[in-house]
């Protein structure tokens, strides 16, 4: 059996109707509210009529989710950090101050895209930073770096139900490091760039931190906490978070790439990230 679940930011009474309309006559009835945001769950329909992607020009997410499953089902929750766990892509930020953004956005964008490589797009992005003042990664840390809606309520959710959580980025572990202790997330890599005299150099230290590698750490942190690849829930946004997304028991694309909506398990597009706990709720 499966449970339907229609959820958007403020889902409203016709846009619910309509979408109930394409699961039957009696899915009406069956419709119980959303704890997190609007929405409804449609619980124990046999077959669905409707596919997740037909809502995808619409306001609203709709996911079929098996019945019963819930968060406590899973023992490790991985996922990105730009445009993902956080609502900025740090490095164009980074840019913005220095006059570049544009140019550096860009490239940044064929990378998600999965036009260009994601190593050699990063050489060239963090290239072109050579020579700012450290100073300018606190300045994005404290005034432009936001979390995405829900990520706290996720995140603790998550710890409560005792799912370990772990953030993989291409990004930086200047800011990694700083939302792993501030989110109390059990671990997270990155790249790390290259200082020297208090100023970006231009350069990463050690290997570049692309796709496979994110999809290593995930690989290596389950095998370190004994958690089987069918419990683990992976949450991206760009072409690098693929490798890691095919690692999981269920993928999440979350306002995603076309190439990762594609492939993923469930697509949320306009929701936050607390809808991830309308498709797999806490048991307590």
């Amino acid at each position: 059996m499966t449970d339907v679940v229609v959820q958007g930011p403020a889902l409203a009474t016709a846009q619910r109707d309509l979408i109930l309309g394409r699961f039957g006559s009696l899915a009406a009835a069956a419709a119980t509210p959303l704890r997190y945001g609007s929405g409804v769950r449609l619980r124990g329909l046999a077959a669905p009529s409707a596919s997740p992607q037909q809502a995808a020009n619409e306001a609203f997410d709709v996911a079929c989710v098996p019945e019963g499953a819930s968060l406590s089902g899973f023992g490790l929750l991985a996922f990105d950090m730009d445009s993902t766990l956080i609502t900025i892509e740090c490095i164009d930020e980074l840019a913005d101050l220095a006059g570049i953004k544009p140019r550096v956005a860009a490239i940044t964008l064929r990378a998600m895209r999965g036009e260009i490589p994601f190593a050699e797009s990063l050489r060239q992005r963090v290239a072109l930073l050579g020579g700012m003042p450290q100073s300018v990664l606190a300045r994005v840390y404290d005034e432009r770096l936001r979390l995405s809606p829900g990520a706290e309520t996720l995140l603790d959710t998550a710890r409560a139900e005792g799912v370990a959580t772990l953030l993989v980025s291409g990004g930086f572990t200047w800011f990694t490091d700083r939302l792993r202790r501030r989110l109390s997330i059990d671990r997270a890599c990155a790249n790390s760039l290259e200082l020297a005299e208090g100023l970006l150099t231009g350069r990463l230290e050690g290997e570049i931190f692309d796709g496979e590698s994110k999809a290593a750490a995930v690989r290596d942190f389950a095998r370190e906490l004994g958690v089987p690849r069918s419990r683990i829930m992976v949450i991206g946004d760009g072409a690098n978070d693929l490798p890691m997304m095919k690692e999981a028991g269920v993928s999440i694309a979350f306002h995603a790439k076309p190439a990762v909506r594609a492939q993923a398990d469930y697509v949320i597009d306009h929701s936050g990230l607390d809808a991830v706990l309308n498709l797999f709720p806490p048991v307590g």
